[in-house]
């Protein structure tokens, strides 16, 4: 009796455990399915949306009225927007296709900083007809190659999990056909040299010379490291190392790290001129003993001991748990320059400097032309929603949406419960930019 109960039992618990087997296969291959689908889907869309943004960027080089042309390239700006999704919805981050993802933000830019002006006053220079020619010329031969892994696809029964598979396993010798199409489309667009995607394109300005405060005078890896201890405040006795970037760095920089005790400290040096680009300390954050008005003159005391402009102005101020942030913009005669921003962290506990970020400071910095006012206040203020209530008000120079830098008027106020920053052009006032203030998020 007991050992026909035993076999009966034995034999529910392999019946039950191969019924459990089966539903995990099940599930698991439910799960494979639907990936495998969404990723042939945003293939096949992605291939879709470069084929109407072909046709779009040729329509536009036939157009010559405003009426069109403006609608035109804000779809040819909808439609980049689709394709760099559909990139993002691939399995390719090991695989390297940034060259083609750059291409289409730059497409991005070009497209919606054109689409924005208005072109009867600012029609298309031929710098900008030459770009579009040049889109119209990459975008033609992008579609032609995702149009020939699109067929193979389609034919050969293709999947994109062995391609997620062959990149994760980092698997050279798999002849993957997806994996070859999309290396071959990367090199496509790495062909093409910067002087058809010139300028216009990349939205650069000849107004500025990126990272020109830092001038030809290059530092030391000794003296480097000396200012590294400076900042990070560490003594000698604390071992830090120091490496530098490799040949072609945008900015060629020196890099310290150290260790001690529950402390990591990390920080970047412009090799030319010794600017600190970034800074980086990590540790435990203790209970809160500090003001954030007092971690602000701790934030503002420090940075005046560096090689920046020291008069600053606070822009804004947060508080994150035990750390607060702010940032500081340049200022001149009672202008502040937005783009040269700094962004600094101070511990609340005992108000010491936990981190800070030059790089749109160093960046952006440059000898400026402050153009006149050509507004009044009064008459800048009457542009303002009148539901808004104003708090205060500055004269500062920002970058527009084309990435041009103009003089406006800054109204800080509040309309129900939010605060709003709102910029009036200083010159003709006009609109220029409405920003909606962070508040402390609610924790639950």
């Amino acid at each position: 009796m007991f050992r026909w109960s035993l076999i009966t039992l034995l034999s529910i618990a392999v019946i039950g455990v191969s019924v459990w087997g089966y539903q995990e296969h099940q599930e698991k291959n439910a799960i494979l399915i639907q990936a495998e689908n969404n990723y042939q889907r945003s293939f096949h869309d992605l291939t879709y949306n470069l084929d109407l943004l072909h046709d779009k960027i040729g329509s536009t080089l036939a157009m010559n009225t405003r009426e069109q042309l403006s609608p035109q390239l804000a779809e040819i700006w909808r439609l980049t927007s689709m394709a760099h999704n559909d990139v993002g919805q691939l399995p390719l981050t090991l695989l390297p296709f940034n060259k083609t993802e750059e291409f289409l933000q730059q497409m991005g830019d070009f497209s919606y900083r054109t689409a924005i002006r208005d072109l009867d006053k600012e029609p298309l220079s031929d710098d900008e007809l030459e770009a579009l020619e040049s889109l119209y010329e990459v975008s033609g031969d992008i579609e032609q190659e995702l149009r020939k892994v699109q067929n193979m696809v389609l034919n050969d029964n293709l999947r994109w999990m062995d391609v997620q598979l062959a990149l994760v396993n980092n698997d050279e010798q798999a002849d993957n056909t997806i994996i070859d199409g999309f290396e071959t489309v990367e090199k496509t667009v790495e062909g093409y040299s910067e002087g058809k995607l010139n300028a216009s394109m990349m939205g650069t300005s000849s107004k500025k010379d990126g990272f020109a405060i830092l001038g030809d005078e290059k530092v030391s890896e000794e003296e480097a490291k000396k200012k590294m201890r400076s900042l990070l405040r560490i003594d000698e006795e604390t071992d830090i190392t120091v490496a530098s970037t490799g040949e072609g760095a945008n900015v060629p920089l020196y890099s310290g790290s150290y260790k001690a005790d529950d402390t990591t400290g990390y920080i970047d040096i412009t090799q030319n001129g010794g600017y600190p680009l970034t800074l980086m300390i990590n540790r435990e954050v203790e209970e809160r003993n500090k003001s954030l008005h007092e971690a602000m003159q701790n934030a503002k005391d420090y940075l005046s001991k560096l090689d920046f402009t020291t008069d600053l102005a606070l822009v804004e101020s947060n508080q994150y748990d035990n750390v607060g942030v702010f940032q500081f913009v340049p200022q001149y005669d009672d202008v502040w320059i937005y783009p040269d921003a700094i962004q600094i962290k101070v511990a609340l506990d005992n108000g010491e400097v936990l981190g800070f970020v030059a790089k749109d400071y160093l960046e952006n910095y440059h000898e400026r032309e402050i153009p006149e006012v050509k507004l009044s206040e009064e008459e800048a203020r009457d542009k303002v929603n009148p539901n808004l209530k104003i708090q205060e008000h500055h004269l500062a120079v920002i970058e527009d949406d084309m990435g041009e830098e103009v003089l406006t008027y800054v109204y800080l106020g509040t309309l129900n419960q939010d605060t709003y920053k709102i910029f009036i052009n200083a010159s003709d006032g006009s609109e220029v930019r409405v920003d909606k203030l962070k508040q402390a998020e609610m924790k639950y």
